[in-house]
Order: C-alpha cells, then sequence, then structure tokens
C-alpha cells in the first residue's frame, strides 16, 4: 500500500507494526512506546495528562479514578503535530481508558485534521482476539502474509508449551495486576496461566480486572505469586513486591513459604495485548514448571523476590 502513514496510540499496536515490518510507515507513537527500540525515536502524538511519575500505586489508582470519574481525560494528543504529520490511519482502542486514548479524545483530534483518517480499534478481551487484531492489521497494510506468519507461529509456540505442561500438577496461581490496592488480572492474562500450566481462580477471564481483598487472596492460598503491575517493568515491580510483602498476613501465603513470588515484566509480557503475549506464556510456564519449561527470553524478565531478603526496619502497612 503506497503512502501508508499510521500513527500509534497504543504501545501493543506500535509493536504490531513492527513486528508486521513496517517500521518506516509508523510516524507517531505515544510517549509509552517503547518497543522495539528504534520506536524511540519516532514523533510523539500522546503523552499522560497526569504528573503520575512520583506518585505511589494508591496516589495513581485514586488520580485516576477521579479523573475519570469526572469525565476528564487521561491522555493529552498533540493535534498541531498530529495535523503536520497527516496520517492515513490512526490505531487506537476502547478497552481501556488507563491504557490509552479513547473514544473522546480520538473525537477532538480529528476535528483538526483536514482529511481524515481510517481509525483501527484494537480492543481484545483474548488471545484469540489479539491474533484476530493482528490479522485485521495486516489486511488494512497489504501486510496478511506477514500476519498469517506471525499467528502461526504464536499457535505453534502455545501449543508447545501445552504439551510440556500436559502432565504437570497445577498450582493455584495469583497475578497481581496492581498491589495497593489489590487487583487481580484480566482480559488475557488468566488464559496465558491456564496455558503455562496454573490456576487462577481470583482472575477474570475475558472482563476487566477488579479490586480484590486480603481475606478473599488469603482464602485463595495461593502457591505462586506473579507480581505484574500493568505500566511498570520488572525493577519497578520489584520495589513493589517488597512492599507488598511488608503487609501483615503475606508471610504466611504458601508462595511466599516456599520462594515461589515473582515480580515481572508486565509491560513486555502481560499488560500490552500484542505479539509478546506469547513470550508472557512460555516465561509464566517457566515460573510455574521449570523443571520442563524452559526460558529463552531476557534474563531481567523476572525476579525472583524472597522474604528473607526484605528490610522490615519501616513501618508495616495495613490490609486493604
Amino acid at each position: 500500500m503506497k503512502d501508508l502513514r499510521l500513527i500509534s496510540f497504543l504501545p501493543s499496536a506500535t509493536e504490531m507494526v513492527c513486528a508486521l515490518g513496517l517500521e518506516k510507515q509508523l510516524i507517531g507513537v505515544t510517549h509509552e512506546c517503547d518497543f522495539p527500540p528504534l520506536v524511540r525515536s519516532k514523533p510523539v502524538v500522546v503523552r499522560s495528562a497526569l504528573a503520575l511519575e512520583k506518585m505511589s500505586m494508591r496516589e495513581i489508582d485514586v488520580a485516576v479514578s477521579k479523573c475519570i470519574g469526572s469525565g476528564g481525560s487521561l491522555y493529552e494528543v498533540d493535534e498541531h503535530l498530529l495535523e503536520r504529520l497527516a496520517p492515513t490511519h490512526i490505531l487506537t482502542q476502547a478497552l481501556c481508558q488507563v491504557c490509552a486514548p479513547s473514544g473522546n479524545e480520538i473525537t477532538r483530534a480529528l476535528k483538526t485534521l483536514p482529511s481524515k483518517p481510517e481509525i483501527i480499534w484494537l480492543t481484545p478481551h483474548s488471545l484469540e482476539e489479539i491474533f484476530e487484531n493482528i490479522r485485521e492489521l495486516g489486511e488494512v497494510t497489504d501486510r496478511s502474509d506477514e500476519a498469517d506468519k506471525i499467528i502461526r507461529s504464536a499457535r505453534a509456540r502455545i501449543q508447545r508449551t501445552t504439551e510440556l505442561v500436559r502432565h504437570e500438577a497445577m498450582p493455584r496461581v495469583l497475578c497481581l495486576e496492581w498491589t495497593d490496592p489489590y487487583y487481580c488480572c484480566g482480559h488475557w492474562v488468566p488464559e496465558m496461566v491456564e496455558i503455562a500450566g496454573g490456576e487462577d481462580a481470583l482472575g477474570r477471564n475475558g472482563s476487566d480486572s477488579v479490586k480484590i481483598s486480603w481475606p478473599e487472596i488469603a482464602s485463595w492460598s495461593p502457591e505462586v505469586l506473579i507480581v505484574a503491575p500493568c505500566g511498570f517493568d520488572t525493577g519497578r515491580a520489584i520495589e513493589l513486591t517488597r512492599q507488598l510483602l511488608k503487609q501483615p498476613g503475606w508471610s504466611e501465603i504458601p508462595a511466599v513459604r516456599r520462594d515461589k513470588v515473582f515480580a515481572v515484566d508486565a509491560n513486555a509480557y502481560f499488560a500490552r495485548p500484542g505479539p509478546r503475549v506469547v513470550d508472557g506464556i512460555e516465561l509464566l510456564a517457566y515460573l510455574l514448571h521449570p523443571d520442563v519449561c524452559p526460558w529463552h527470553g531476557p534474563a531481567d524478565a523476572f525476579s525472583p523476590v524472597r522474604i528473607e531478603d526484605i528490610s522490615f526496619s519501616e513501618p508495616l502497612g495495613k490490609i486493604f
């Protein structure tokens, strides 16, 4: 397709575009787009409207909820830059107001453009719908063959993982997408856990993640704890996991007693519904069943967190 000019309002869409070999046609991204590394040099069209960098998890949750509740916007679109770039297509989503610009922001941004681009909505709730998004993007951009190759490879890798864990016992798993307050995992992540040979009864398969209580967590008594805070990499997840394990009661959880607590790179492998969710499945399979499942990805994709390595010199927080 000639004169294709793509702007991504979504990190996962940016990853899809590059996986399809369309790096040169990608002319604008968001401030959160960081993979593959070459996209960091692209013009930034979308930034956060809130100064979240110095906020705690609790403060972020409150600020985001307040903004959404009042009808405010979590993102700012550089409308002048958008007009100069003159995209033919804008890739965005209507899945989560927290993850990227959606309906209201798109409507306002389009008003400034003399020529209206095609809007491609990528709003998956499951692994299959992620694959459908890749296929759709391939069709729109004349990259159907490339999309099919990506999907076939993903399915083959998922099948290999399924075979490896087929005869393994399924541990009770808790994936936390937020640690203060506690949020379970949602959408495609419970499906990832199941394929990897685990069970997360508190997760919401195909639905939004929700707040969960300490009694629910204690009752589930997870044997493996995966801390995958949405929007954060492994380093930040390690800090949050250490804070989490200082809370009263956590030392009694089987996962903590058995040293089966892992901080992971949620941005890379869990939170973004793009090609790397398959890597996330393989990572989970390794963390749940290291004797039968290898991990060939980056060493910093995860980190074990042991309670005996945590300093308790600071006051303990309360359970929410």
